[in-house]
């Protein structure tokens, strides 16, 4: 509440000490996803943000490059978020998602068809918000820099957990700047960095970049604006809220916060599956859970979940399934969860309801 009104805007000139903690973030950030020496980053109010701004960075290196076939068009799999076509509507831009594999995984074979001269920018999510699983990163590296394309990682809902779910020992797969063609990472320190909302972070390999997507405009009376940000004015308490939760928590409190976020995932994974007729639509790498049947149809389990305990269940379509972004909230009601979900389905196989009126809604 104490930076409840200043405004990170005006950080270097009136609110010093507001730009120290958000450089103390920026620095942070770029430490734990292993940027190199030359690389810079910012603060953004959300992920949306943060991905329109990795896609403009893209499309002012084409126009740097003196890149003439438009319009540009950004290369994705079926799962990526929906802000990439945010930023395309925004920037006149094209955007061709491929199918995703049967893992949940973006394939890099059938992304490469859909590459051509126009392509700007190549996405990867680690990991994609549907199934919960971290695209082959180090294969669309090796791709993006075969065909000199900028490749952006969408890591917003899982950056901040699946670094530390490395350090916790498990097997997640690397998604940062450690794979040389990875240009730009958008991560969200508003979800599994567990801060007050709203507030992302985006960061870019090299520091041109950074300055090239800075807006500079000098031609009205007030003199030099200049802000590398959608949003002019941004909130302080966002900001510092953050850097008070990060210096609390520390390397070892994220460590020790995943692993048990990491474990308790496990549980609620083999409670599901222990249920008959239901399976997992792909292993989770992180904290995002996605199941479903083949005997009986998943959007009539959901509505029963919520008749039967009140439960609020995501979905997911093509394919039909239920779905769920694990936080520490979802342990002390795991057991009642789980023994939910079983009378749920007996109930969808003992009867003949019909359709479900449910649809998927993100």
């Amino acid at each position: 509440m104490k930076f409840f009104s200043q405004n990170a805007l005006g950080g270097s000139r009136a609110f010093l000490g507001l730009k120290k903690m958000e450089d103390d973030l920026v620095d942070f950030g770029l430490s734990l996803f292993n940027a190199p020496e030359n690389a810079a980053g910012f603060v953004s109010t959300g992920g949306s943000e943060s991905i329109i701004l990795g896609v403009k960075g893209a499309r002012n290196d084409a126009r740097h490059r003196q890149l003439q076939t438009k319009p540009y068009n950004i290369v994705a799999a079926y799962t990526a978020h929906p802000a990439f076509n945010k930023a395309a509507d925004l920037m006149d831009m094209e955007v061709r998602r491929a199918p995703a594999g049967p893992d949940g995984r973006a394939e890099v074979v059938s992304l490469e068809a859909l590459i051509d001269d126009q392509t700007v920018l190549l996405v990867g999510s680690a990991p994609c918000f549907p199934h919960g699983v971290v695209d082959p990163i180090d294969e669309l590296s090796e791709l993006a820099l075969r065909r000199d394309i900028w490749l952006h990682v969408d890591a917003c809902v899982g950056g901040y957990i699946i670094s530390f779910l490395q350090r916790a020992g498990r097997p997640v797969p690397m998604f940062d700047f450690n794979h040389p063609g990875v240009r730009s990472i958008s991560a969200d320190l508003h979800k599994f960095g567990f801060c007050p909302k709203p507030i992302s972070t985006l960061f870019f390999r090299h520091a041109e970049d950074y300055e090239r997507n800075i807006l500079k405009f000098d031609e009205w009376p007030n003199g030099l604006y200049a802000a590398p940000t959608l949003v002019g004015t941004r909130a302080g308490g966002a900001i510092a809220g953050s850097w008070a939760v990060l210096n609390h928590l520390g390397m070892s409190g994220y460590t020790s916060v995943a692993r048990k976020l990491g474990e308790m995932t496990d549980k609620y994974v083999e409670g599901i599956e222990a249920i008959d007729g239901l399976h997992m639509l792909a292993k989770p790498d992180a904290t995002i859970i996605n199941f479903a049947s083949n005997d009986f149809d998943t959007f009539s389990v959901a509505e029963r979940l919520d008749e039967i305990g009140g439960w609020l269940p995501g979905l997911t379509q093509n394919p039909k399934g239920m779905h769920a972004m694990m936080s520490m909230f979802h342990e002390p009601v795991r057991e009642q969860y789980i023994a939910d979900l079983q009378t749920a389905v007996n109930q969808v196989r003992g009867d003949n309801k019909g359709e479900p009126g449910l649809k998927a809604v993100y």
